[in-house]
């Protein structure tokens, strides 16, 4: 029963973010890249980490992560509403533009670091299954990840970024899809085992758990992509959606993580997706599936929305003398450069 359910929620939520209006509107379309972004696998990560480090209190300790990331989305808002108009205004020589601008060349390389290392990690968790021998497996992967991106460049040759939100449209709706299955799952589970104890680990909560939560950060950032989609979206519909991006992916985040609960005491133990896969398929064999799945599509929705903006990012730093399509080759450069002359994973 709990396999069907999931499937069924699974489906449900695909098809609905698929082809129904709601799924055609301006809204849900500037909020997928920023949420896109800020879902990577991260969501399947976080549960194990936070059980290691704070017992039973990981879903406060989640929340506390939350809370500031929205904090910082209140800054790139603020931004978006009066930087942006600024910026544009501001001779060579400002201070401030060469402060702006220095940021943008750090975050560009962010993005192609970024970028080159969810692709490499899609290419390495599909290549797993194939056996590849590892004096070839390194080659074959920086190839695979070479061709996605270059199919991704392609997509903005029309000169908007139109095709490759659709791209990301398709990734998200399938993750979002798979969520709402490993969710209906773990709530049908609940449902059924009313009264059952719970074998939860110690609250820990120590000073020295700050910096590991810290740097949990990245794992739910990513809503920054929408100051640099502006050529898409007016100011008022990326600050609207970038919250509604934060609102959604937080929901997801805690609802996740409460229903880890009965399993925190196996998640302290489990280690990356794979720690994830086992517990899941204590709720039902058949849910390793949905945790693999999910996994892939995070990586490729994530990529495409940091591509996003990483594109509108360059667009933005030659003060528009590039057009999309130049600047999106550009981008991809810099990512295929990354993951040539670099190991994404160690950067």
């Amino acid at each position: 029963m709990i396999v069907a359910i999931a499937i069924l929620a699974a489906v449900a939520v695909t098809t609905l973010l698929t082809f129904s209006r709601f799924a055609k509107s301006t809204a849900w379309r500037a909020t997928v890249t920023p949420l896109a972004s800020i879902i990577g696998s991260g969501f399947l990560i976080c549960g194990p980490l936070l059980a290691r480090e704070f017992g039973s209190a990981a879903i406060l300790a989640m929340a506390a992560l939350l809370a500031i990331a929205y904090a910082v989305g209140a800054v790139i808002r603020f931004n978006i509403i009066h930087v942006e108009n600024i910026a544009p205004k501001l001779s060579l020589n400002d201070p401030m533009a060469w402060a702006m601008r220095a940021a943008q060349v750090m975050l560009a390389i962010a993005y192609a670091v970024s970028v080159a290392y969810y692709l490499k990690l899609l290419a390495e968790f599909t290549m797993k299954p194939l056996g590849i021998t590892a004096e070839w497996h390194g080659l074959v992967a920086n190839i695979v990840v070479t061709v996605i991106i270059l199919l991704l460049t392609t997509l903005t040759f029309s000169g908007d970024i139109r095709k490759i939100e659709h791209a990301a449209h398709a990734s998200v709706s399938v993750k979002l899809g798979i969520i709402a299955g490993l969710l209906a799952g773990l709530g049908v589970w609940w449902a059924t085992r009313t009264g059952a104890p719970l074998d939860l680990p110690p609250t820990r909560l120590s000073w020295s758990g700050i910096p590991m939560l810290l740097g949990l950060l990245i794992t739910v950032q990513g809503f920054e992509t929408s100051r640099y989609m502006g050529d898409s979206y007016d100011q008022a519909t990326r600050v609207k959606t970038m919250r509604y991006a934060q609102w959604l992916s937080s929901a997801i985040y805690l609802a996740f993580l409460a229903l880890l609960t009965p399993f925190l005491s196996q998640a302290q133990h489990a280690e990356g997706v794979a720690g994830i896969l086992d517990i899941m398929e204590l709720v039902a064999p058949a849910l390793g599936i949905f945790v693999l799945i999910g996994a892939v599509s995070s990586q490729l929705s994530a990529a495409i929305a940091d591509s996003i903006g990483s594109g509108g990012l360059m667009v933005e730093v030659s003060r528009r003398k590039l057009g999309v399509r130049e600047a999106f080759i550009t981008a991809s450069a810099l990512s295929i450069a990354v993951v040539w002359l670099t190991d994404p994973f160690s950067v």
